[in-house]
């Protein structure tokens, strides 16, 4: 199972990063430095977004689909549809 904790954890250093890098745009620091601080932010982001994608399926989803209606597993295959499309853009 995912650890909740790491989750967190991604999710706040992106958040610091995030904080850093509006610094370093308010204070005119180098173009490449700051995409390359706004890259890093992305891929905390993204690897949050697997983790709490796993979480999902290995309990939510799981669930839905061992047990559900036909209704059920249809929307819970729409909406991890949805996700993944949005997360392609």
């Amino acid at each position: 199972m995912v650890d909740d904790k790491k989750i967190v954890i991604s999710l706040k250093k992106a958040a610091t990063l995030i904080e850093t890098i509006i610094k370093m745009e308010e204070d005119k620091k180098y173009c490449i430095d700051v995409m390359q601080q706004n890259l890093a932010a992305i891929g905390l982001l993204k690897s949050a977004h697997q983790m709490l994608l796993e979480k999902h399926l290995k309990s939510c989803f799981k669930k839905a689909m061992a047990a559900g209606s036909d209704t059920t597993k249809d929307r819970m295959i729409e909406e991890i549809l949805k996700v993944t499309k949005l997360s392609q853009k």
